[in-house]
């Protein structure tokens, strides 16, 4: 464990920049990026079109650790190069932006107000070649629809039970299960979720920590709780369909959270616009999404 990183995480004033779209979600990302379905005949094609995107996106001079404390990567990214480089090499030895991988394989069909994590098979070849790549932690998501008990005590007895694994390989795990902000009962769904979390984080041996993706609460400082948690390393965000400027107001009223966001960053950027266009449209939207997480 790259006690470096670890330090960076847990203390450094910024945000992680979330760069993991898998296979379902690659064709949308692009597509808002400007290169439509009929640029590519392949899901290899696929890829290397989007490595291409978020290759522009890390080599940016507006991409650093100056304001991003960590970046989570697709496995695709991981396995390509940047520069000549491995990606979670170059993240941290050139840009010092700590490196996480998506390990998660997609979402189960819902039931019981919620959509499990689909079973993900070589899990532990995942964790090694991460390890051998010096990322420093992986994330993994599910979804609550709804304040069903039955479905949240699963969500949360799932990522603990996967967090577990990867802690046990050495890696810091991001638990990620959102609450879709579209549910009509979110509030009362994010009690049931905290409370759940904070009887499992009792369980964790006095000498791991976790981190933990989230949605924006409804209430104001209502995770306070779970980042004063010994076994608690960080607490992020998701934008889960806000726009960035919402996303970024509501963010900002809730101190110690940080952002973790996707659409929310790269929303705005296009294939076709010009490096230096390209460069202060990122520019600005790291600026404004670092200054609500520093709040």
């Amino acid at each position: 464990m790259n006690d470096d990183m670890r330090d960076k995480i847990a203390t450094g004033k910024g945000f992680l920049a979330a760069l993991d779209q898998s296979g379902g979600s690659t064709p949308k990302a692009l597509a808002q990026y400007g290169v439509p379905e009929s640029a590519y005949a392949s899901d290899e094609e696929m890829f290397d079109l989007v490595h291409q995107m978020r290759t522009r996106i890390m080599t940016s001079p507006a991409f650093g650790g100056d304001r991003i404390l960590g970046a989570i990567l697709f496995e695709g990214t991981m396995d390509r190069q940047v520069e000549g480089m491995p990606t979670a090499q170059y993240l941290w030895e050139t840009k010092q932006v700590v490196p996480f991988l998506k390990i998660d394989k997609g979402l189960a069909d819902e039931a019981d107000g919620v959509q499990l994590m689909k079973p993900i098979p070589g899990l532990d070849d995942l964790l090694e070649r991460a390890s051998a790549n010096n990322v420093f932690g992986t994330k993994e998501r599910s979804v609550v629809k709804r304040d069903d008990p039955t479905g949240i005590d699963d969500v949360v007895e799932q990522q603990f039970e996967v967090g577990r694994q990867v802690l046990a390989a050495g890696l810091v795990p991001i638990l990620e299960p959102e609450v879709d902000i579209h549910s009509p009962d979110k509030a009362a769904a994010e009690k049931r979720l905290r409370d759940g979390i904070a009887s499992h984080l009792d369980t964790l041996p006095d000498d791991q920590q976790i981190m933990l993706k989230l949605t924006i609460p409804s209430v104001d400082g209502f995770y306070s709780q779970l980042m004063e948690h010994p076994a608690v390393l960080r607490i992020v965000a998701l934008s889960g369909g806000y726009s960035r400027e919402e996303a970024n107001e509501r963010l900002s009223r809730n101190p110690g959270l940080i952002a973790s966001f996707s659409r929310a960053l790269i929303g705005e950027l296009s294939a076709d616009q010009s490096d230096e266009e390209f460069n202060a449209v990122l520019d600005t939207a790291i600026d404004s999404i670092y200054r609500a997480s520093i709040t």
